[in-house]
């Protein structure tokens, strides 16, 4: 495969980059090479953390070393045929969020930036569903793609020191929500009841790199409602599947 660099990254890393741009198709095969690694090497290797654009292996040295790992990623490689495009079925988890006036501060301003309404800028985060590109800034926050240029605004000139866990926000052509308690300076337009990260869990986090996640509008009683079950440990996110035609998805 053509444009791959294998570069070291520490006693105990190695880094795969794929390509110099963010798109969906670099992405499906960060993704593809991960799942290939983990499934044929098993505990060989400790971690395998996706991004934009590369993959981030890591490795115990005292178990394999480091030219050894590197052929078997080129073989893995190889064997992948990453650059064949394929049928692909991805889990999209569904997130709610209120949009209401005490939850999206920025969502008027938006609008305005935008020459739209409140309604139609709601309309549009919310019309499809948005690729996690990958984690990252906190644990568990999202980096999302696809978002419609129509209701791309900037950042705040100067960030919030506490934004409180759940807020929607939009910073360019970027839009993703807050896991924990942060400062931050996205343009805040909603806030969703769940909780993308619980340490205490199982499993920490809500969702994983490579799925997608699909906002959807709810009034104040649905997102107390829900926030109340979450609270509880008892809520369970709804979820679909995506038919994505692999290289060819956006």
């Amino acid at each position: 495969m053509n444009g791959v660099r294998i570069l070291a990254a520490g006693e105990q890393g190695i880094v795969i980059e794929l390509g110099n741009t963010i798109c969906t198709d670099i992405n499906a095969r960060v993704h593809k090479l991960a799942k290939g690694l983990v499934d044929t090497m098993g505990s060989d290797i400790v971690e395998v953390v996706p991004t934009y654009r590369s993959l981030l292996v890591y490795f115990d040295p005292l178990q394999i070393q480091r030219q050894q790992l590197v052929k078997y990623i080129e073989n893995v490689i190889a064997n992948e045929k990453l650059d064949e495009v394929e049928l692909l079925q991805s889990k999209v988890v569904n997130i709610p969020v209120c949009y209401d006036d005490e939850f999206g501060p920025d969502l008027q301003f938006v609008a305005q930036y935008n020459g739209l309404t409140v309604d139609e800028v709601i309309t549009i985060h919310t019309a499809s569903p948005y690729l996690v590109y990958m984690l990252g800034f906190t644990p568990g926050f999202p980096y999302l793609g696809g978002m419609s240029e129509r209701i791309a605004t900037p950042r705040l000139e100067k960030p919030r020191t506490r934004i409180v866990a759940g807020s929607v926000g939009i910073a360019g052509s970027q839009t993703g929500f807050y896991p924990i308690d942060s400062p931050g300076g996205w343009r805040l337009i909603g806030r969703t009841p769940l909780r993308a990260f619980q340490p205490e869990a199982a499993q920490p986090f809500l969702f994983d790199a490579g799925v997608y996640l699909q906002f959807q509008a709810i009034n104040r009683q649905e997102y107390d409602e829900i926030k109340q079950v979450v609270a509880a440990g008892r809520y369970v996110a709804t979820t679909g599947t995506l038919i994505l035609g692999g290289a060819n998805h956006d």
